[in-house]
Formats: structure tokens, sequence, C-alpha cells
């Protein structure tokens, strides 16, 4: 049985958006930081709403009491629902900003002065931050994605934390659990999709694939009913994952939602 409660903190606020901490630092993750609705519709999507979906579960003054608290931001890629201008216009620019090296010039553009790139793996403040690989999609679509990024931190005396990013399924993300054996991996699920193609995010049997692929590890799924092309909701992806028995190795949090690992 696996057990939970660990010292490393992850807290989903919403979407990819998350606090991250371990070795006494917090590191967030993706900032999406527009309040609700005041995003222009996403291209190509069979709904045509205006995004996020839903409010950040802080208030103004929590939200600017967890910024303060911060040592780092983790950025896996910058399609805007993960790096948003209201992220590029509120954050402290001394702020270090840990992203894929591809992403370095667009960091420093929005004004960000402590840019570190991953090529393969940089180390910071004590923890080791490795790059993997992913396909945010397939074909044509895949293409149009772009280069996206997962990491694996690693410090002493705290688990081994996987992110895989906007990934689907596929050989990248199998060679990083294998190389990297995690304690914990967080998904980013939503089986996002346009009018044509496949899903550019993990669907259920991609999230079970994860699972079978490394039983002794925790999974969190994130990354879900924030965007109108994420369709795969959390309440039909733990049906899916009650009927193969696997809710004990996974948490789907809600936003705000603390877990220990």
């Amino acid at each position: 049985h696996l057990s939970w409660g660990g010292p490393m903190r992850f807290q989903l606020l919403r979407h990819a958006t998350a606090v991250i901490s371990m070795k006494g630092l917090n590191l967030l993750l993706d900032p999406m930081l527009s309040p609700k609705g005041t995003m222009g519709p996403i291209a190509n999507a069979a709904n045509q709403n205006r995004f996020p979906l839903v409010d950040l579960p802080l208030s103004e003054t929590e939200l600017q009491r967890v910024i303060g608290q911060l040592q780092g931001v983790l950025v896996t890629h910058v399609h805007r629902d993960h790096w948003d201008d209201r992220a590029k216009e509120i954050l402290p620019k001394a702020l270090p900003v840990i992203c894929q090296a591809e992403d370095e010039g667009a960091m420093r553009q929005a004004g960000f002065s402590q840019v570190y790139p991953v090529h393969t793996k940089t180390d910071w403040q004590g923890v080791e931050i490795f790059r993997t690989g992913g396909q945010h999609g397939t074909g044509e679509i895949g293409k149009k994605m772009g280069i996206v990024s997962g990491y694996v931190l690693k410090a002493e005396g705290e688990p081994v934390l996987y992110v895989a990013g906007d990934t689907i399924w596929c050989p990248e993300v199998k060679e990083a659990l294998q190389t990297y054996r995690p304690d914990a991996v967080v998904l980013y699920s939503g089986a996002a999709t346009f009018l044509t193609g496949g899903p550019i995010t993990m669907n259920a049997d991609d999230v079970i694939a994860v699972c079978r692929e490394i039983p002794s590890a925790k999974v969190i799924v994130i990354h879900m009913e924030t965007l109108t092309h994420c369709l795969l909701t959390r309440a039909e992806l733990q049906r899916r994952l009650d009927q193969e028995g696997l809710m004990g190795q996974v948490r789907i949090p809600k936003d705000g939602e603390v877990i220990s690992l």
C-alpha cells in the first residue's frame, strides 16, 4: 500500500498551477493567474467560451501572500494556460524562473532577470532539476503545439517528483519513468482536444498506462475542468480509475487542495 503524507507538499491552485514545497522551498508551477473568464477563447476548439472557467481558489490578498512566500517559478512551456499575461505582470521580476531552454528568451523579454534554462539538467538551491521530453499531441496538431517539457525534481531526503507536463502517454514519458523511477508523478490530463486530431494532453487511458508502468509511484492528476477544450472531467476519470482498481495510487485534487507526498 502506498503511504501518502510525507514531507513534500503539492497544492493545486487551478489547472496546471500549483505550489510545490520541498527542502524549505516553494516553487510555483505553471502560473495562470488570470481571473475567471478574462482570457479569449481557444482557437479551433468546439466550445468558444472565454476561460478560465473557474476562479483561483484564493482571494487577491491570499494570492499575494503565496507569491510573497515563493523562492522560484517552474514553467513547463509558455502556452498561455501555463504562463499568462497576469503572471508576467504580478510575479516579482527578480524571482528565479526555471524553464525549458527554448523559452529563456521569452522569460527575459517579459523582464525576469534570474532565468534558469534547463537543457538537460540544472542545479537550483540544492534541488537537481532534470528535463524530460513529451509529445503535446500527435501528427499535425502535435507539431503545431511545439516543444514541451516535463521535469524531475530530486533533493536529498525528499521524494523524487516527476511533473510530466503537457504530453500524452508516449515513449518519452515511459523513458522518464524508467530512468528516474519517481516516487510521485504529476500528470496533466483533461484530454484537451481541438476540432481535429486526437487529445493533446492525457486521457483516462494514458493515466491508467502511467499507473500500470510504475505501480510504486503516487500519481496526482491535474489540468482539468478549467479550459473549454479539456473534456475529461474529474468525475469521469475517477470512475475509470475505480473500475481499474487504481484509486489507491491516484489523487485527483480539487482546486486549492494540498497533498502531502
